[in-house]
């Protein structure tokens, strides 16, 4: 992180002066709009004027102007300072090119300066996507899975850790009260029998997350449509954003997730074979040895259960929209079909 440039975390801040400093060309004016909804941070467009060699807008994220929201968010913030400053670089998933990234030592304020991928355009969480974009988004996830595959030195980064007993634990006691207020919350929005396959994981979640840990990488953690960016000709150069929730565990989590959120079932059923198959395609080309297809398949029907544990919490604690929860329950529903079809609850043990 750069320690020349001093820290700001206030779109005020971004003055003229201080993007020349961060940018390293001179910058004669800036004009900030905002992006997106804010639920977890700020984000603005800057346009910026100046040294010809500048890009015509960047992208500023910046923390929740709330100072308590700050404080609470701190780690997920660190974390994507962190992945955008240190870890990117080392490899080959696409993401944005940073341009400065600075955290404060304690507390919560940080700032990202990012490529802005307009006129990129988000995916539909709700409408899904087509077989073609859903193989452009695994190729580039093994790009972040393949570079540094059960790499021992992840192991040091601080803030990224493996699961252990005491985590499994906790998130285990957490589980089951969230299913819960989940189902209540969504009971006019999924069945009968997606509310039972949700609680069907309740007693086994914990032995999950503590499973297949021989197998780890970086997982992104939410690598589904709304965090994914498409070319808006229709053809391969998605990009991934949002990096709070990066954390190190069996890499299948993330290639099971968004499949299993982007497809309904029947385009699913039809395509999941390609799609594992292209991205452990695409992990060879990175070096990766002594992971069989056949394994990566397993993994995939294993790593099923991410979908719901993600949705469950996302719902159960997050700030309620009512796209949100149309949101939640159509990845629920495709989720908890890919675990009936593909016989998750039985891979994962009584």
């Amino acid at each position: 992180m750069s320690g020349t440039v001093p820290l700001v975390a206030d779109v005020a801040d971004l003055t003229a002066p201080w993007l020349s400093a961060a940018l390293g060309a001179r910058v004669d004016a800036v004009t900030a709009a905002p992006v997106g909804t804010g639920q977890i941070g700020t984000c603005y467009r800057l346009t910026l004027t100046g040294d010809p060699s500048l890009p015509r807008t960047v992208l500023a994220k910046l923390p929740a102007i709330d100072p308590a929201a700050r404080a609470m968010l701190a780690n997920p913030y660190r974390t994507e300072v962190r992945f955008y400053d240190e870890i990117a670089g080392t490899v080959a998933v696409r993401v944005p090119r940073t341009h400065h990234a600075a955290m404060a030592a304690e507390g919560g304020d940080f700032v990202l300066l990012l490529e802005d991928l307009a006129p990129a355009e988000q995916g539909d969480q709700i409408g899904g996507c087509t077989v073609e974009q859903a193989t452009d988004a695994v190729v580039n996830l093994a790009g972040l899975h393949g570079p540094r595959w059960c790499d021992p030195a992840l192991l040091d980064i601080e803030g990224l850790a493996l699961n252990g007993p005491e985590d499994a634990a906790l998130m285990a006691e957490l589980f089951g009260p969230a299913v819960e207020l989940f189902l209540a919350n969504l009971s006019d929005l999924l069945s009968a029998e997606d509310a039972a396959t949700v609680r069907s994981i309740v007693p086994v979640i914990e032995r999950w997350a503590l499973a297949r840990t021989e197998r780890f990488g970086l997982v992104h953690g939410d690598y589904r449509l709304d965090n994914l960016l498409f070319p808006p000709d229709g053809g391969p150069g998605v990009v991934a954003v949002d990096w709070q929730t990066l954390s190190l565990a069996l890499p299948a989590r993330d290639l099971a997730y968004v499949i299993a959120t982007s497809l309904d079932p029947e385009p699913r059923q039809a395509a999941e074979e390609a799609l594992v198959g292209a991205y452990h395609q695409a992990l060879l080309g990175y070096g990766v040895t002594s992971y069989s297809l056949e394994n990566c398949w397993d993994d995939y029907r294993f790593a099923l259960l991410q979908g719901p544990l993600v949705c469950v919490f996302g719902q159960a604690y997050g700030a309620r929209t009512e796209r949100g929860d149309r949101m939640f329950a159509v990845m629920t529903a495709r989720c908890c079909a890919a675990i009936r079809d593909l016989g998750t609850l039985a891979l994962v043990g009584p």
